[in-house]
């Protein structure tokens, strides 16, 4: 059983990319986008991603992004953790790794959209918000019918913030 002791991790690397790929293949229900999508991610917005390394293998991928004309908001794009990295804590290491750096100084509010029914993601981002002393809020977004045919569960936008990562550096 690996342990979290034995996970490294770092910013993306262009060369990550198939590996992120073929990670949240194996992590279903994610949706998942296209390798060059994955690739962008890596080499574009690998300042607010983290990867985590289990013995020189991906075990886990957060990808993020500040939002265009709207500062200091952290938008989490997708987490994806391994089966065999699961129960370890890994996506809040991944996610105070991620705050933690200068990258990520200006940031007040994160940003993320879940379904109605994906519990997980519920919890992580409401344990999230109550270690940053921070509000949630969320509101309907990406509606199933008008935004995705009718292929895609709604989709929630979910807000944390204020907060002040200065001050909140040690509950991370």
């Amino acid at each position: 059983m690996p342990s979290s002791q034995n996970i490294k991790f770092r910013i993306p690397v262009l060369e990550d990319g198939m590996s992120v790929f073929r990670l949240i293949q194996r992590c279903p229900p994610l949706d998942t986008n296209s390798s060059y999508c994955n690739l962008l991610q890596c080499g574009h917005f690998s300042s607010t991603s983290v990867a985590a390394d289990l013995d020189g293998e991906l075990v886990g991928f957060i990808s993020g992004y500040l939002v265009p004309e709207r500062p200091g908001i952290l938008f989490i794009w997708q987490v994806a953790v391994d089966e065999r990295a699961r129960g370890l804590g890994l996506v809040s290491q991944m996610l105070a790794h991620m705050l933690n750096r200068s990258s990520c100084r200006g940031i007040r509010h994160l940003e993320t959209t879940i379904t109605k029914d994906n519990k997980p993601s519920w919890g992580l981002f409401k344990s999230l918000a109550k270690r940053l002393g921070a509000d949630i809020q969320s509101s309907s977004w990406l509606d199933k019918q008008a935004h995705f045919d009718g292929q895609h569960d709604s989709e929630s936008l979910v807000r944390i913030g204020p907060f002040n990562l200065g001050q909140t550096r040690d509950l991370l």
